[in-house]
């Protein structure tokens, strides 16, 4: 778990431009600060219940089904980020363990800006508030992005491990923690990786970076190259899911403050008019301001990680921008490649460049408010700079505007889960799930839309349709197995569509009959025993299915990619363990003696 790496040169601290050193933060009021910019910022979604947002879909239970670990039919999306919800909800209920994610990333995310910004403490506090209240965050929120959340928030202590590692010389524990945390899902991983390597790299340290880089991406890397066959995605969902101009400001330039989300439905409304453009000057300003005072502050090598990472992220994203087709072309060719079509998503590495330029420019400003003999201006100047990312997006208060909520799931669904577990478990066999879409907007989850929760809810694997419609565009979905089940549906009667999804393995139908309702959607009759019908389910089990379990190649290599993820936490966790026995030993003694 440690490192002999020798120091770099070029680690030595730069000297404070600052006449008068600032007075200390108390160590109570950043943390009390961002917990207090969190919870608006959540609002609603804090209730009782379950924050169900476009893909943000978390269940009382989630089982530790096969496809959690990577060895589903389709891409393996949400892998890691669904084991280790699964894992962890053992021990803490689904409901809390959402909250503590939310509420943890947030606080977290705005503590780590802080340390990166040493300077007064209404500089710090700004720091905490322009990485917490920012369009990236609240559009990631409403969207259900957590993973990439919990990367964002990560990624301040990737950057301050990776320092303590350069200048130490050994492997800081905690950032065999940090790693898997920030690598959740395979964008998040991508960009967490790149941070990383940018920071950590050096001579006697490039083994074990590159090391703890790939246990992090493990079991996302070695599931998606066993569905390397169909890991090609749709060239339509380049254009839909490219970085966006926001009202009349263009994407490129909407970047810069962290905007530019494809769907123009999670946009927060004063990102659209007038407010967007004065969030851009004034945020541009403050970091042109401040790049001098930065470049003086951080060493070389800081310097180039921050630079490197930003100009990746603004690249990749604009890239998106101005030639989505090529970009869809090459991502319907190259298999993986699909990962970096949204192009937004690519910003959360422009983010920590953008905070220190920002509030390295507002430390500028409040030492010019000081030089007058008026008390008044520094105060001033010190409030507007803390309550600044509020003034720029006031419509995120109470959980982006009231977009974010929690509600609690039919008890029609909490009835039926055993009874298709049972049902599955008794053939070997999968859930089909219908109507065939994508997402919902249920009446129960106050007409949000939300991908459709039901396959997660219940305990067996499952198949449901992956593809998706933006704007009147199809996207195809990339699930061979959910195609195969769908147009077994139109076999022509009840026992041939049973037979055809039998041979598909699938051992229940389970048909969601309200959302089939409010999408006016027909859903075939299908041959087997009705187990529910009604009021909200229809369960039907179907016969002779032919269950077809994963190759045992395929379990080796994962498990294998598991243990490496897994491993580094687990031994963390055990040293500090061992650790806390031997000091309780000492004070044993000492009091016995």
């Amino acid at each position: 778990m440690t490192d002999t790496g020798q120091h770099d040169p070029s680690e030595r601290r730069a000297v404070d431009p600052r006449p008068t050193p600032p007075r200390p933060t108390p160590p109570w009021l950043v943390p009390l600060w961002s917990l207090l910019l969190a919870v608006p910022l959540l609002g609603p979604a804090l209730a009782p219940g379950y924050v169900l947002s476009f893909d943000m879909v978390w269940v009382p239970d989630l089982a530790l089904r096969p496809d959690v670990w990577g060895l589903g039919s389709g891409l393996p999306r949400a892998v890691p980020s669904d084991a280790v919800v699964g894992l962890l909800d053992e021990v803490v209920g689904g409901m809390v363990l959402q909250k503590l994610v939310l509420l943890g990333s947030l606080v977290a995310g705005g503590v780590g800006a802080a340390r990166l910004a040493p300077g007064p403490t209404p500089v710090r506090l700004l720091a905490v508030g322009l990485w917490q209240w920012n369009p990236f965050v609240v559009e990631r929120l409403v969207l259900g992005a957590w993973p990439v959340l919990v990367a964002y928030a990560a990624l301040p202590w990737l950057l301050l491990l990776a320092r303590e590692w350069r200048t130490g010389g050994r492997v800081p524990r905690r950032l065999w923690l940090v790693v898997p945390l920030a690598c959740l899902s395979a964008s998040a991983g991508l960009a967490s990786a790149l941070v990383l390597v940018l920071a950590a790299w050096g001579r006697g340290r490039r083994r074990a970076v590159l090391a703890m880089a790939a246990a992090g991406n493990a079991p996302w890397l070695v599931a998606g190259a066993l569905h390397a066959s169909v890991a090609t995605t749709d060239a339509a969902g380049a254009r839909l899911f490219a970085l966006q101009g926001e009202g009349a400001v263009p994407g490129p330039l909407a970047a810069l403050t962290l905007g530019g989300v494809w769907n123009v439905e999670v946009v927060p409304p004063s990102r659209l008019g007038a407010t967007g453009w004065v969030a851009l000057v004034v945020l541009a300003a403050l970091a042109l301001l401040g790049s001098r005072a930065w470049w003086r502050a951080t060493v070389a090598r800081e310097r180039g990680v921050l630079l490197a990472a930003w100009a990746t992220g603004w690249l990749l994203a604009v890239l998106t921008w101005a030639a989505p087709d090529a970009f869809g072309s090459l991502a319907a060719s190259v298999p993986g490649l699909g990962l970096l079509r949204d192009g937004s998503r690519l910003l959360l590495l422009c983010a920590p460049l953008l905070v220190l330029l920002v509030a390295h420019g507002a430390g500028v400003l409040l030492a010019l408010a000081r030089r007058p003999a008026a008390p008044v201006l520094p105060l001033a100047v010190a409030g507007a700079a803390v309550l600044l990312p509020v003034a720029l997006l006031p419509d995120a208060t109470w959980g982006a505007a009231g977009r974010l909520g929690a509600v609690d799931f039919p008890s029609s669904w909490a009835a039926a889960r055993p009874v298709v577990s049972a049902a599955a478990a008794s053939s070997g066999g999968d859930v089909l799930v219908l109507p065939a879409s994508s997402y919902r907007q249920p009446a129960w989850n106050d007409e949000r839309k939300v991908l459709d929760p039901l396959g997660r809810y219940l305990a067996p694997d499952y198949v449901a349709d992956d593809s998706l419609v933006v704007d009147g565009t199809a996207v195809a979905g990339e699930d061979p197995r959910a195609r195969a089940a769908l147009a077994a549906l139109d076999a022509g009667t009840p026992e041939a569509a049973a037979t055809e999804l039998a041979a598909l393995g699938v051992a229940v139908v389970v048909v969601d009959l309200e959302a089939a309702a409010a999408l006016s959607a027909d859903v075939p009759e299908v041959a087997g025993q009705v187990l529910v019908d009604g009021p909200g389910l229809r369960v039907v089990r179907l016969g002779g299915v032919e269950a077809d379990p994963a190759p045992r190649s395929w379990v080796v290599a994962l498990v294998l990619a598991w243990a490496a993820y897994l491993g580094g936490p687990a031994v963390v966790c055990v040293l500090a363990l061992a650790t806390g026995a031997r000091a309780t030993a000492r004070r044993v003694r000492r009091k016995s003696a």
